[in-house]
């Protein structure tokens, strides 16, 4: 069973068979996808659920926190089920790729007099750069 199955388990959350399989489609160390592809990939399990259902089952598991949305330079908003794992992104500037990378990002980071009084509570970093497909100029998406 994957986390995120096991923590909506936890949280009482219902699991009808059109949730199950968004939760399903979310499962996965470096999933990214888009409303449309979760949809798309749903579908090909269960071809009777509809769009409104996936964007209100992400909605929900974003309101939650139990899935984050990931914002990427203007392009449309990914969902990383990884929200209870400390993480960053790293992201190809050329096709949107997403990875999650595990590195320093602590709140201690940035050094009081930088901080202008705020109590820092959380800190995201995004790495950007070209996927090894991109940089070596084929044009095919890395896995």
């Amino acid at each position: 069973m994957s986390d995120l199955l096991e923590r909506l388990r936890g949280r009482g959350w219902r699991l009808t068979s059109q949730r199950r399989v968004v939760v399903e489609v979310l499962d996965g160390d470096h999933v990214h996808l888009t409303a449309d592809e979760v949809h798309a990939r749903a579908a090909h399990r269960l071809p009777e659920i509809a769009r409104a259902t996936v964007y209100n089952t992400l909605g929900e598991l974003v309101s939650t926190g139990e899935v984050a949305e990931v914002s990427v330079q203007g392009r449309v908003k990914r969902f990383d089920p990884n929200a209870h794992h400390p993480h960053q992104h790293l992201v190809c500037t050329e096709r949107g790729t997403v990875r999650d990378v595990r590195a320093t990002g602590r709140p201690a980071d940035l050094p009081p007099q930088e901080r202008f009084g705020f109590v820092v509570s959380a800190v995201e970093v995004t790495y950007r750069g070209l996927c090894p497909a991109c940089a070596a100029g084929t044009g095919r998406a890395q896995p």
